[in-house]
């Protein structure tokens, strides 16, 4: 959106997966084991970029905007089965990028991989469930997001890390960012030292149990209390979505 490249002059847009020096999580703990299964590190050949959601046994949800063209920085691999990614995992290639057709720099920023082959669910992989169509968060609703990298500036971890973040209105959104793409959720980073950070793109924001949102952007540095943390809203989605699984591909 054009008001939105404005603000990129003004407050450094960032996207979470661009230029960055590995996934951040601020503030957040380690995941235990037997937590976030559906968790997967998309990565290139230089390792980790995105993070993404495991939807179906050949399917991940992440952002449009984790897959460039340039080569470079084009996603080649999916890990899943591990919170360590010093672990191998259980690995697979994409065979399929499927952007939403309207995808443009900040609007419709989701996209879903599909795999070589189907992982075995189960044991150390689960699936998360898709919300419901047109789902409502309340203001204040506490989700959580996850991902793989630094704690703080400069130290980065390799185990997965989660933080719990509160939904920020959306007038409240729209009135710190001046205006923001339709079908998106706010939340964290507003007032508060948690949320996501670089490399954290494509991550779920998970709400009751579902990846209610995919994270998309974020304003200035991480750690700046001004901006909420923005993430498609899936639920806005789930036409598109339901089509490309009941076709397995696009």
């Amino acid at each position: 959106m054009q008001a939105l490249h404005k603000l990129l002059l003004l407050h450094v847009l960032t996207y979470l997966g661009r230029n960055a020096l590995g996934a951040k999580i601020i503030n957040g703990v380690k995941v235990q084991e037997d937590s976030m299964l559906f968790m997967a590190s998309l990565q290139t050949t230089d390792g980790h970029m995105c993070g993404g959601s495991l939807i179906r046994d050949n399917f991940v949800l992440t952002a449009a905007h984790c897959d460039d063209d340039n080569d470079d920085d084009r996603l080649v691999r999916v890990v899943l089965g591990t919170h360590n990614l010093r672990k191998t995992g259980t690995v697979r290639t994409i065979v399929q990028r499927c952007k939403h057709p309207d995808y443009q720099n900040d609007t419709n920023d989701i996209m879903l991989l599909k795999l070589s082959q189907s992982v075995s669910v189960g044991g150390t992989i689960q699936r998360i469930r898709l919300p419901p169509p047109n789902m409502n968060l309340q203001p204040n609703q506490l989700c959580h997001v996850a991902g793989w990298g630094e704690t703080e500036a400069g130290r980065g971890v390799d185990d997965l890390r989660v933080v719990g973040v509160s939904v920020v209105d959306q007038d409240v959104c729209r009135r710190q960012w001046d205006e923001i793409p339709a079908n998106v959720i706010c939340a964290g980073g507003y007032r508060t030292l948690k949320g996501v950070c670089f490399a954290d793109s494509g991550g779920p924001l998970v709400c009751n149990g579902v990846t209610a949102g995919v994270a998309s952007y974020i304003g200035g540095e991480c750690w700046d209390k001004r901006f909420p943390n923005v993430y498609t809203d899936v639920s806005k989605f789930r036409p598109w979505i339901d089509q490309i699984l009941k076709e397995n591909g696009c």
